[in-house]
Formats: C-alpha cells, structure tokens, sequence
C-alpha cells in the first residue's frame, strides 16, 4: 500500500512539475510529459502501472480519457464554429475515412502489420488529440478561425477514431467468424444511436435540474463529474469505447445551454483535465516495455513518415476544397494532427483484444502507436509556432491591454498606448463613449464586455491585461473579477481600488488591483484630464536614469507602468522592482510647463497671503486697549 501511494505521488508531482517547467520554459507540456514517463517508465522501472495497479488500471484510464474528451465538449461552442463549419464538417466526414483506410493500406504495405492489425490501428490514427491541441493551442497563440479548427477536429474525432476501431474490431471478428454479420450491424446502429440520445438526453437533464435550481451550487461541479462517469459507463456496456462518443455529445450540449454557473464548472473541470492530463502521460508512457521499444524498425519509421508527410496532408488537403477555409489554413491543419491520450489508451486496449482472438502482432499496434505519439507531439509541438507564424496565422504576440469604460480619459489612454505600440482595445456599451476612440482609429468593442457574445468577440489570450476606468466601482470590480481567472488575477486592474476598512470597501477576493499605488477615482482623474494633465511616454537612458526621471516629474504625477523592450508591460502599483535603462515609462502628469506655472502661482498665492495675514493681525491689535 506505501509503495502505491508512493507511486501515485510521484506521478502527480511529476506531472504538474512537467507542467510548470513548460509553462516557465515556454515548451510543449506534452514533450516534457512524454520525457517524465519515459523515465519512471522503461529507463528506470519504477512505473510498472499494470503490475502496480492491477485491474483498475485501465479502468482508471478510460474514465480519465472519459472526463478529458467531456470537458473539451464543454468549449465547443456553435457561435465559434460559424466561419469554420464548413471545413470541420469535410474533415471529420471524409477525411476521417481516408486516413483510416490510407494507414491500413500504409500499416500493411511499408509498416509489415497484418491485416487485422493494420485495419484497427488506421482507425485509431484518425485521432489527432485534445490532449495535446489544448496546451499547444494555448502557447501557439493562433488567431480565431485556425484555432477553432483544430479544436474542434481534435475532439470530435476523438471519440470517432475510437469508434471506428470498434467497428474495424468487430468486422474482424465477424470475418473470422466469432460473430455474425447481421448482429454486428444492428449492434452498430443502436450503440451510434444510444450514444449520441444518451448524450443529449443527460445533457438537458442536467441543465433543466441545474437551471430549475434541484442541485444546490456546491454540489453542480461533482454533480456533473459523477453524471460524466456513470453515463460514460452506462454506455460502454452496449457498445465498447461509445461511452466516448456520448460524453463528448454531452459535453458539446450543455457548453450550448443557458447555465449561468457553467463557467465557474467549466474552470473546475479545466483543473481536473489538467491533473488527469499529466498524469494519465506519464502512466502510458511508462506502461511502455523497452521490447516494444526495440521492436521499431526502419519499416515503422517508414510508416510514420508516410502517415505524417503523404496520408494526411494528401487527405486534408482534399477534403477541404472549397470549405471556405483558407490555403494557410488548409496546409496546418494537414500538417499539424498530434496524437494523444485516447489514440495511446485505445490502442492498448484493442491491442489486448486482438491478441486474445489469436493476432499474433497485435502487440506491435501499441508500438507503432506510442512511435507516431512521439515523434507528432515532437514534431508538432516545436513547429506550430514557427509554421503558424510563416503562414501569417499567428495573432499579434506582444502583450496588450483591453480598457473597459470609454471616457475620454480611457481613450486618451487608448491613444497613447496605441502610439507605444501596444497593442489596446476600449470596451463600452454606448456608442456615444466611443466616438473619440472610432476617430482616433483605436479598436472598440461595442456591447456588454460581460456578455457571452463579448466572450467569443474578445480573444481574451490577445490581452494579457485588463483595466476597468468605468466611473462605478462596484462594476469595474465585477469586470476584474470575470476576467480575473482568464487573464490572471495579477493582471486585472482597476481605477480607485481602495485597500482600506471602510464600509463601503469591496472583499479582497472581488476586483481587481489598483492601477495606480495611491489609489485616485474616475471623478479625480476626470478633473486632473480637465485642467491639462496628459499621457506622458518617456524612455531612459543611461544617462536619463529612473532617479532622475523621479525628480524631473511635475507634483502628483501618476506613474501608471513601463514597457520593457521585449514588449512585456509592467504596472507600476504591482511592480517588485524599479525601471531600467531602455524602459519607457508611461505616466499621467501635468505638462511640465504648465507644472511650473501652476507652482508659480501657487507661490504668488502665499505670498499675497502673508502680508494679507499680518496687516489683519496689526489691526486687529490697534483695536485692543
């Protein structure tokens, strides 16, 4: 039992540690994750997760995979897949079908597999892995359309990858006569028709008893975890492997519903794929042996690099025609397909069942599986980046701001970021608030930033901060506070945040940080914009230091942040560290002559004042006796 936990700890430890690193080190979680088993796995026997957990292994694997293809259900939104509807649809309808039977034929021909073998092992290259596409996605930083097709194709393919395998597997055994023909089409059709009802159903269910409020708010996210499992179950008992295509039915439904709490059990499913991810890596990996490692041979290499170079490009490419998707989407979507979990998962199971029936290489399927597992995540994980961006494909990279509130002092703002080559966005939901900001060329978003429609408008990965300058508080927090797990709650700010202890203070878990360290309200700001004050970009040099920027600033500046070089942006109220040489510092100040008059004046006042004040004490004392 201590040497189970043991092994258990490990493997999350080591996953959420490969994921960290990734994230740090700006590389696919994915290869680190594949380098982390391998390691516990097949170089230094540690992870033997057959041996170390017996039966419930690949149980534990499949509900795993259940619950990563439901929550990548859950961000298939339709309003998404408008523009890529088209070429979505030709992908999984007949590019599906000529990979599968393109590998077969490849598997077969180059790669020397048996037939029954090969068959099943095209059907479940058809994948191309949520698991995956999801973390590359988010580090590629793909514009919208190409995006949102390669999302969408790895999920939905996922689960029909897997039932093309069911199927591959039952022509099989009808062809070596364990079963009969006619059984294994009524079979079919029921098990395809139960899945997606049974998905369908639970889904509406669920929302109608989430909606009509029968499951409190503490219980909808374990609700929804313990329904995926028992309906991914339930269906597995008909047919083999549909459970995946149920979850993923039910998950695309009620990520289309009116569920008012599904973002705050969306995040919490996102957690849970993430640990699920990780750890569900490593332990396919390690369940690897170094004899099926030594049984790839250059005909596996050969297949792989037909698989990657011919099939798939030849078949997306094809299917496409005329979809209305672009050529330099076309080209990456034929290029970029890594598989993952369900294509590893999948394959270790059927390879068990087709050994069973007397396939004397089916062993081999999980080999040339785990080789196109690799070398794609490798391969594709290094080269999205670099391919999206020689495609023009790639969304603007530098770190921008999205201003909610179009005052004219957000769009004064606005302009000059613009002019830092920042790249900025102003939210408002009147029309009349973006007038300045239409005429000044600055992006604007017209509507409710709260809305769902904003949500699919706003890319909010094009943003890496946030600042609500509207002129109610109690909204700019409730702005921070919706964006705050998308972006960071280290990167949304807000006007007049005041830390203190008065009545009217927000709790420390709403809103987000103050944008300036003392913090000054819509109203302040107002009149300071008024009297004169502007936007100010200053850069330092080596001469030009942050001491002396510091003594040149007119009284009351506000020192908002500073751009790096790199194009990384820096808030001044969050900063743990001072400017440096080629920073430019943006602040909100009075022009420097305008400054010095105002002091002036400032001075002459009290000068008046002075002798104002004694000659009204000199009579005042001739008055006394």
């Amino acid at each position: 039992m201590d040497d189970i936990v043991l092994k258990l700890s490990v493997i999350g430890a080591a996953g959420i540690a490969a994921q960290w690193f990734a994230w740090r080190l700006r590389l696919p979680a994915i290869v680190l994750l594949l380098a982390a088993g391998f390691v516990a796995g097949p170089a230094t026997g540690f992870l033997d997760p057959a041996a170390d957990f017996g039966t419930v292994y690949r149980p534990m694997v499949s509900i795993a995979v259940a619950i990563i293809l439901f929550e990548g259900g859950l961000t298939l939104n339709f309003r998404e897949i408008r523009e890529t509807s088209t070429a979505v649809r030709r992908i999984i309808m007949y590019a599906g079908p000529m990979i599968w039977g393109l590998a077969a034929l490849a598997a077969h021909y180059i790669g020397g597999l048996s037939w029954p073998t090969a068959i099943v092992l095209g059907a479940i290259l058809v994948v191309t892995g949520p698991t995956v596409i999801m973390p590359l996605l988010r580090q590629a930083q793909l514009e919208a359309r190409p995006a949102s097709l390669l999302r969408w194709e790895a999920i939905i393919n996922d689960p029909i990858g897997a039932l093309f395998a069911v199927v591959a597997f039952e022509v099989i055994l009808v062809y070596i006569g364990l079963h009969e023909a006619e059984n294994l089409i009524v079979l079919l059709l029921v098990g395809f028709g139960v899945a997606i009802g049974t998905g369908i159903v639970a889904a509406k269910f669920i929302a109608w008893s989430f909606i009509r409020g029968h499951v409190p708010e503490f219980l909808k996210a374990p609700v929804l975890l313990a329904s995926v499992v028992a309906v991914y179950a339930a269906t597995n008992m008909l047919l083999e492997e549909s459970g995946l295509l149920t979850v993923t039915v039910m998950g695309v439904v009620l990520a289309n519903s009116r569920i008012a709490s599904l973002t705050d059990m969306r995040r919490f499913k996102e957690t849970v794929t993430t640990l699920l991810v990780s750890g569900v890596f490593i332990i396919l990996t390690a369940s690897l042996s170094m004899e099926e490692i030594r049984s790839l041979d250059w005909s596996a290499a050969l297949f792989v690099a037909a698989l990657l170079l011919v099939i798939r490009p030849v078949a997306i490419l094809l299917a496409t025609i005329r979809s209305g998707a672009t050529i330099q989407e076309r080209v990456l979507s034929a290029w970029i397909a890594p598989r993952g979990v369900v294509a590893v998962a999948v394959s270790g199971l059927f390879g068990t069942l087709l050994a069973d029936v007397g396939v004397e290489d089916a062993g081999r399927m999980v080999a040339f599986t785990f080789a196109v597992v690799v070398t794609t995540i490798v391969l594709h994980g290094f080269t999205l980046g670099p391919l999206a961006s020689f495609l023009s494909l790639k969304r603007d990279s530098k770190p921008g701001i999205l201003i909610v509130g179009g005052s004219r002092w957000s769009t004064a703002l606005a302009v000059k970021l613009k002019e830092a080559e920042v790249p900025v966005m102003l939210a408002d939901p009147n029309w009349n608030h973006l007038a300045e900001a239409r005429l000044a060329n600055i992006p604007v978003y017209f509507g409710e930033v709260l809305s769902e429609s904003a949500h699919h408008s706003i890319d909010p990965k094009r943003f890496s901060n946030l600042i609500a300058a509207g002129d109610n508080d109690a909204y700019n927090a409730l702005v921070c506070t919706d964006f705050g797990p998308e972006l960071g709650r280290s990167h949304v700010f807000q006007i007049g945040r005041a830390d203190d202890k008065a009545r009217q203070a927000l709790n420390f878990t709403l809103g987000g940080r103050s944008l300036t360290k003392e913090p000054v309200g819509f109203l302040a700001l107002r009149e300071k914009l008024l009297k004169g004050w502007t936007f100010q970009l200053t850069r330092l040099t080596d001469e030009f230091t942050w001491e002396a920027y510091q003594a040149t600033r007119p009284e009351g500046a506000l020192i908002l942040l500073w751009i790096k070089p790199s194009g990384a942006i820096v808030f001044a109220s969050t900063a743990t560290s001072s400017p440096v040489e080629k920073d430019r510092i943006l602040s909100f100040a009075m022009p420097k002559d305008d400054a010095r008059q105002e002091a002036a004046s400032k001075t002459a006042r009290k000068a008046e004042e002075i002798p104002a004040a004694s000659q009204a004490a000199t009579d005042e004392g001739k008055k006394r006796p």
